[in-house]
């Protein structure tokens, strides 16, 4: 019986193709070029580069996101941003009892000169030392200037107190600034920052914590300031960072730099984190935030020219840029692919901020689209679609096929009703859980076409993504 309903849904958005096909999208479609960086986070230079950097002194650069080029490749011989690292980061490296470096910020300051925050630890415990370096260039060569935290020592409650990593440096709308960090152990904390210095102002401490507590496993925090809805981002990873442990990409927001962040449910995210005696007990804690994304898989189907069957694993630790120039939002992350083992890549995704006021995700990875609504023809017909919803998803969720009927309705695998407005804001009601989001122009980058998607969110704070079946255009 699946088979006959899977056949008449084809047949039924063959009836729709004539109208699409006349309104064909001719693109042009890029080359990527891709790189392996963990934990990638993104600064747009002076001269409009685009530099990433990551765990182990990782780093790359691209002119457009979608082309780039390893900088940087180890904290040994292949380090190219700090010059005799292992001498310089001394300090840090014997603290935590190691040869490397965890996920790391860079920031342009007052003085013009770019700042590299650092961190490392032991990893089995978090014997931690978070420290920053100034360069002329986000190249380098940076400078160390010194350590400012630590945890892990003797007496340190791990279960109350930051781990010291994963650091966010970044300016409020006032100018103000601030970093945010901290992984697994007691949370994510944040504190006020020497804008002309880099180093922490005096008398905070571990600062303010945001969220998480008894080893819940929350890290690679990243906040966003966006001037379109006033309010402060706060991108978090959930679940663990191998291709089976289910690591995904959540965020919350608030009015204010240093909190309280909400969820979409209302949730004060500092109730978020493990139970007293727990240890990385993901139930806990998995009901909070908005999940963007996690692992999922848009599956292949009769009519598709690509047959591989490309199911991304544990999409995590992101950062996020506004162009200020453009209006657009990005999503920058790595991720992980099912049966390639524990090798991973970065990827770029557009955001769009729903009429909601929470950034939704493109299914599709960045080409160098504009915000482009798709025509009336081309909207409707069979899609792909995803849902994501707010668990820690350790395998994929795979794409099931519905068709976007020329009467509104929804039919196939979920039925309901939709709408796009011209600006392209998209609804759709699928069973009896709304969803709100966007429908733009992207690029399956699988099959080379360009084709009509939609975003969008339920009210829980779970994502739907839809993308157009590429054999109909």
């Amino acid at each position: 019986m699946k088979g006959l309903r899977r056949m008449a849904m084809l047949l039924s958005a063959v009836c729709l193709l004539g109208a699409a096909q006349a309104e064909a999208i001719d693109w042009p479609v890029p080359k990527f070029k891709e790189v392996s960086v963990h934990d990638p986070s993104v600064i747009r230079a002076e001269d409009g580069t685009y530099y990433i950097f990551g765990s182990h002194m990782a780093a790359a650069k691209s002119a457009d996101l979608i082309q780039w080029k390893m900088i940087s490749t180890d904290a040994g011989r292949g380090c190219t941003l700090v010059e005799n690292v292992q001498e310089q980061m001394q300090e840090a490296l014997a603290y935590a009892q190691t040869t490397t470096f965890w996920a790391p910020d860079v920031q342009r300051l007052n003085d013009g000169r770019y700042y590299l925050y650092y961190c490392t630890c032991r990893g089995d415990s978090p014997l931690s030392m978070l420290g920053v370096a100034v360069s002329d260039s986000p190249e380098g060569p940076y400078e160390n200037l010194g350590v400012f935290l630590k945890s892990g020592y003797p007496g340190y409650d791990a279960a109350r107190l930051p781990n010291v990593v994963d650091p966010c440096v970044f300016f409020d709308k006032a100018g103000k600034l601030w970093m945010v960090y901290g992984s697994y152990s007691g949370g994510i904390y944040i504190l006020e920052m020497n804008p002309d210095t880099g180093f922490p102002l005096e008398g905070q401490g571990y600062g303010k914590k945001l969220l998480g507590k008894n080893h819940a496993r929350i890290e690679g925090p990243y906040i966003l300031y966006s001037p379109d809805t006033d309010y402060y981002y706060l991108f978090l990873s959930f679940g663990g960072l191998e291709a089976n442990d289910g690591y995904n990409i959540r965020v919350c927001r608030s009015r204010n730099p240093d909190g309280p962040y909400e969820d979409a449910l209302g949730q004060d995210m500092i109730n978020c984190g493990g139970r007293p005696g727990t240890f990385f007990n993901d139930p806990d804690y998995e009901g909070y935030g908005v999940k963007l994304l996690g692992g999922y898989c848009f599956e292949s189907m009769e009519g598709d020219t690509n047959q591989f069957r490309l199911a991304y694993r544990s999409p995590g630790h992101n950062s996020a840029y506004y162009d200020e120039e453009t209006g657009r939002y990005y999503l920058v992350f790595h991720t992980r692919f099912a049966g390639s083992g524990e090798s991973f890549k970065v990827r770029v995704h557009q955001m769009y901020m729903n009429a909601d006021g929470w950034p939704v995700v493109m299914p599709q990875r960045y080409a160098g689209e504009q915000r482009q609504t798709p025509a009336a023809g081309q909207q409707t017909g069979l899609y792909k679609v995803i849902l994501h919803g707010r668990d820690i998803n350790k395998t994929e969720h795979a794409s099931q096929l519905i068709t976007l009927q020329a009467d509104g309705t929804v039919t196939g695998d979920l039925t309901g009703e939709w709408s796009c407005e011209a600006d392209g804001t998209f609804r759709c009601r699928l069973a009896d859980t709304e969803y709100t989001g966007v429908m733009a122009l992207a690029l399956d980058s699988k099959e080379s076409v360009w084709v009509p998607c939609f975003t969008a969110l339920d009210q829980s704070g779970a994502a739907l993504w839809g993308t157009h079946a590429a054999h109909e255009n």
